[in-house]
């Protein structure tokens, strides 16, 4: 989003917006592409997992980077960027907020979504529970995310039949960059991509966000990681040190810079 300056946390450019500016913004820039034709605008998120990510994976960081705009969706990220910028980073903009942001005004503007992604129990009881959170929210469609690349063409040409105006893709990191840069230039009913994660599983109820006092200290992470364990311990212990390792040695060098 051009009208955002950005702070370089790590080898990203993560956008120096708020959620209400972002959630407002979202439904602008997918109205002002309604009917356009064209590529969408793709929005996609940084936590600590993708800053170590991009690090070690110079096609991965390239994929990332050809977001047109990149959030802090990590509250690590908001905290280095107030140690390390004379300009931090507003506040986290979780896609798991960010998203009842988006549908409260996308509701009341006419705004489509459109569900790509997780199980097909989970995309129709996420969407059922949306629906039900914000009457007026209209679904162009929804699918879910167990499909090969055979199938990818007649997916694409799917969700461009039911032209949404913002797209919320859920496959993970990095399976959603991947589809977005094989596809964008395809999508060309679509307004607005952006990359969402697990945020289907939250939206479905299976599975659970921090107490919000967690959320607020930047504890989400160790409240995930207490409910996985097996899953997510080993990530957080080696992504964990390589992001911070990125972020000093790449943004405290774009800081001394600027002085």
């Amino acid at each position: 989003m051009n009208e955002w300056p950005t702070n370089r946390l790590g080898s990203l450019p993560i956008v120096r917006a708020g959620m209400e500016d972002s959630a407002e913004a979202f439904i602008r820039l997918a109205l002002e592409r309604r009917g356009a034709g064209g590529r969408p605008f793709y929005s996609t998120s940084a936590n600590g997992q993708v800053i170590a990510l991009c690090e070690h994976d110079a096609n991965f960081r390239s994929m990332t980077r050809q977001a047109d705009q990149i959030h802090a969706d990590g509250m690590s990220v908001v905290i280095f960027s107030k140690l390390s910028s004379a300009e931090p980073l507003p506040e986290r903009v979780a896609t798991t907020d960010l998203v009842h942001a988006v549908a409260e005004r996308a509701a009341e503007a006419g705004v489509s979504f459109y569900f790509l992604g997780a199980s097909e129990e989970v995309n129709a009881r996420a969407v059922e529970n949306m629906s039900k959170a914000y009457p007026g929210l209209r679904f162009a469609g929804r699918r879910n995310g167990y499909f090969d690349r055979a199938e990818e063409e007649a997916v694409v040409q799917a969700i461009n039949a039911a032209a949404p105006d913002i797209l919320w893709i859920g496959f993970g990191v990095p399976l959603e960059q991947q589809f977005v840069v094989r596809n964008i230039n395809k999508l060309h009913n679509v307004g607005l991509i952006k990359t969402s994660g697990g945020l289907f599983d939250f939206l479905a109820g299976s599975k659970r966000r921090a107490p919000h006092w967690m959320q607020r200290m930047g504890l989400e992470w160790l409240y995930r990681m207490i409910l996985e364990p097996r899953r997510l311990t080993a990530r957080y212990l080696t992504s964990n040190p390589v992001a911070l390792y990125a972020m000093l040695r790449h943004s405290l060098r774009a800081f001394s810079a600027s002085r």
